[in-house]
């Protein structure tokens, strides 16, 4: 039987920290958030190494540093309200409801989004709210939103995402088309303020072509 404690105590030390990142608090939800459970079991054993994984779909779940440089990246202190594009299997998405106040998800990908609905609440999560749909267009029912994640690539930021981003909020988001530069919006004084991080590849952003036919789930 694999110790995933250790395990994930290892890739906290050996593939997050070591790479830079430093906030205390993600380093503390990464060694404790039980990503094997987040993949299918043939790929549970190597949930904790340094790769994406894929989960079905054309979809992956993201390796774990750049799950916890995006969670950096957010600088969540506990209040927020969170819109994250992309629920996947739910494994960031849980980083995140750890972290923040509340957690709203969008999925395009309907199977997906039913699985890893019914995992969350299995796991106990309370503060996260599903929706199936084009995260293209956000959720405009709630916005605006202190913070917006997006784990998936548009070739160009979409302007609800944008639109919907609280006075003071940071946007996180991979831009360009197959490979992508991560990128930080922030919203001061009504304006956007960008700074880009480090190269990355992400599954495209699909969607945003027609109107949006999202729905709660």
């Amino acid at each position: 039987m694999m110790d995933y404690d250790s395990l994930r105590k290892d890739m906290v030390i050996n593939q997050i920290s070591a790479r830079g990142v430093k906030n205390q608090k993600v380093l503390d939800i990464m060694a404790k958030v039980p990503r094997h459970l987040f993949v299918g079991e043939s790929f549970q054993d190597i949930a904790y190494t340094d790769q994406p994984i894929p989960v079905g779909e054309g979809q992956t779940i993201s390796q774990p540093y750049m799950v916890a440089l995006m969670t950096e990246l957010l600088k969540i202190e506990g209040h927020e309200k969170v819109l994250e594009i992309g629920t996947g299997t739910g494994y960031q998405t849980a980083i995140l409801a750890k972290l923040a106040g509340q957690v709203f998800t969008i999925e395009i990908i309907e199977s997906l989004a039913i699985k890893s609905k019914k995992l969350l609440e299995e796991l106990g999560y309370k503060n996260i709210h599903f929706k199936i749909g084009d995260g293209y267009f956000g959720w405009e029912e709630y916005a605006p939103f202190d913070l917006i994640i997006v784990t998936c690539g548009p070739e160009r930021i979409p302007k609800p995402l944008t639109e919907q981003l609280a006075e003071g909020g940071r946007l996180v988001i991979p831009v360009g088309y197959e490979y992508q530069v991560l990128t930080i919006m922030e919203k001061v004084n009504g304006r956007l303020k960008k700074t880009e991080s480090i190269s990355c590849r992400f599954v495209p952003m699909t969607g945003g072509m027609g109107q949006d036919r999202s729905y709660n789930i």
